[in-house]
């Protein structure tokens, strides 16, 4: 599954948490067009494969939502889970805020060490300095999304599909 965040607008976050509430609006619907009109302007970002392993680094070493400690746990699959099927995970603009300021203060040691604690059977990726080197890279380039998401004061979604 390909991971993608995106620094969504209070009109498409309201869209999606109503989407989330009412039977007759499809989540899926109206994630479709978020996708298909997003005028980026910086405010998405793709981790590709990499969130599953940045994920269980920020986390408790699993894929559990519920697992590890906000904020860091927030930055991927903590949150509000707004699909049954796949990964559609909203976090607000305040806990952006708040994930932003955490994800600023993890260095390349402390995520290395993280991931070297990965449990192997438990974990897909062929967890090795490669590995690791491209989980870093997109960690970079999610950190810098949170940082700008921050500064815009928009909600995130996060969707693996």
């Amino acid at each position: 599954m390909l991971g993608v965040h995106f620094a969504v607008t209070a009109e498409q976050e309201r869209f999606l948490l109503l989407a989330n509430d009412e039977s007759d609006i499809e989540v899926g619907d109206v994630l479709e067009d978020i996708e298909e009109n997003w005028d980026d302007g910086g405010l998405s970002v793709s981790s590709d494969k990499a969130w599953d392993a940045i994920h269980r680094c920020l986390s408790d070493g699993s894929l559990d939502p519920d697992g590890g400690e906000y904020p860091l746990s927030h930055a991927v699959l903590g949150g509000r889970h707004l699909h049954e099927e796949y990964y559609v995970v909203h976090v607000t603009a305040a806990e952006v805020r708040e994930v932003a300021e955490a994800l600023h203060r993890v260095d390349r040691v402390w995520l290395r060490q993280r991931f070297g604690a990965m449990d192997d059977a438990d974990y897909n990726g062929p967890h090795d300095e490669e590995d690791f080197e491209y989980t870093w890279e997109n960690f970079v380039d999610m950190r810098k999304f949170y940082e700008r998401a921050a500064k815009s004061r928009r909600a995130v979604i996060f969707t693996a599909t």
